[in-house]
């Protein structure tokens, strides 16, 4: 491999010829050799878009040329149309702060900007501390990028899977109207429910779900850049937080503003915490969504039988005609995962020290994981389960024709214990409701078949 000779304030380096990146890049790509996975993309266009719109905060506010920011804003383009992406090698186990990935991107701007330039002396070289990361430090730009990509991912991948599936159960709602079924508490049989009523709690979970995320979005808006190294400001011109909270909402096409406490902002992270919480709530109710749907299509002859979904794909190597639940079995796997994140980015949240947090790069591998992840399982188990959710109504009124829990309709006509006597009797003796409340004298048969309608106990 050829290598090209480039230095940092520590000495020279050899990069590979090719690379973009520079020296301090390079350092962590031989420093920091654990693990396989490499600061989400996310975060990386984050950083691009913080980065073209500091520059323009720069030339607005006197300190950078039009030409310079012109070129910083071509290359960041570059980078967000994903032309750069192999100029990005850097894993998340790195320096907490994430001052390396900071790097590899000023890093790149320069270089890939002086290539533009080429040997035009008319143009003054751009520097990857000097120029790209002008009235910045690593310490405000990480936590700048972990919001701008945490707020793209839960509005622009989360939200929008959560309410294509609430539209779904919606449908399902309407056509399920008027289908009664035994309801279940303690996984025992209880008092009928009509599927649709079922239906709206899915629905009703998402839809909280939603609102709790949305919620968290006004925090999330809140950039520490203007902070720099310890929240002072320090090499930043006044006003520059303000400015660039603007560009940077015209860029994206959201709103962001600049955290009035910066020492909060670097020191902190429970944004970022608060919002992940409410992912994982979601992840919790889709478990529960998910479970629900698997056991009321458990059978197809032995199980509740209750609903048909759709069959993907052979369910066993050994056992010919059988089919299982997958898109079940993968939202809850997916949820595990986003409860088991939620355990690391709380206790990274918890580890801010003095006047910065570095376990940045960790929270903010695991935030976009469990968004990317969860927000794929969603619109999975919508398009390859939930569309094609048929209710089985002969199964259902089967089953709610065999509930001892229907006893609960002659409550107000015979008492409580005597209720549970006619149910006891039924049980031991396998026998109708009917005929152990008659047996026991309680009703007479026209009596009971006045009071004895299922259909309008929901």
């Amino acid at each position: 491999m050829d290598y090209r000779i480039e230095h940092d304030s520590m000495g020279e380096v050899r990069v590979p010829a090719h690379a973009l990146w520079g020296a301090q890049t390079q350092r962590s790509h031989q420093n920091f050799c654990i693990g396989s996975e490499r600061m989400p993309p996310q975060i990386i266009a984050a950083f691009a878009i913080l980065k073209k719109a500091a520059a323009q905060a720069n030339c607005e506010l006197g300190l950078m040329d039009k030409a310079t920011c012109k070129l910083i804003a071509q290359v960041c383009d570059e980078i967000l149309d994903h032309k750069l992406d192999d100029a990005f090698p850097l894993v998340v186990w790195q320096t907490g702060s994430g001052t390396q990935s900071n790097m590899n991107v000023n890093e790149v701007i320069a270089n890939r900007a002086n290539q533009l330039i080429a040997d035009d002396d008319r143009v003054k070289r751009l520097h990857p501390n000097d120029t790209a990361n002008m009235s910045q430090s690593s310490n405000d730009t990480f936590p700048t990028a972990l919001h701008i990509a945490a707020t793209l991912a839960l509005t622009e991948q989360l939200l929008p899977s959560v309410r294509t599936l609430t539209a779904t159960f919606e449908r399902l709602e309407r056509e399920n109207e008027g289908v009664v079924k035994a309801g279940r508490t303690h996984l025992q049989d209880a008092v009928p429910i009509a599927f649709s009523q079922e239906i709206s709690g899915w629905r009703g979970m998402l839809e909280a779900s939603a609102q709790q995320i949305e919620a968290t979005l006004p925090q999330l808006s809140q950039l520490a850049l203007g902070g720099t190294a310890v929240g002072t400001g320090l090499n930043a011109p006044a006003g520059f937080d303000v400015c660039v909270a603007s560009h940077i909402s015209k860029i994206t096409g959201h709103t962001f503003v600049t955290e009035q406490n910066k020492f909060h902002a670097l020191s902190a992270k429970d944004a970022i915490c608060f919002a992940h919480g409410a992912v994982r709530t979601l992840a919790a109710n889709m478990m529960k969504i998910a479970n629900d749907v698997r056991w009321l299509a458990s059978g197809p002859r032995n199980g509740l039988g209750e609903i048909s979904i759709p069959e993907n794909e052979p369910g066993s190597s050994i056992m010919p005609g059988k089919v299982n639940p997958t898109q079940c079995e993968a939202v809850t796997m997916v949820a595990v995962q986003v409860m088991g994140n939620d355990a690391t980015i709380s206790f990274a949240a918890s580890q801010g020290n003095f006047e910065l947090n570095v376990f940045m790069p960790v929270i903010a591998y695991d935030f976009l994981q469990s968004v990317g992840l969860l927000a794929d399982a969603i619109l999975s188990f919508n398009d390859h389960c939930a569309v094609g959710i048929v209710a089985n109504r002969n199964k259902m009124a089967q089953n709610l024709n065999e509930s001892l829990m229907l006893v609960t309709c002659l409550n107000p006509h015979i008492g409580y214990e005597n209720a549970a006597k006619v149910a006891h009797k039924a049980y031991a003796e396998e026998k109708s409701l009917r005929q152990a409340c008659l047996e026991l004298g309680f009703l007479s048969g026209e009596e009971f078949d006045k009071v004895f309608r299922p259909e309008e106990m929901v």
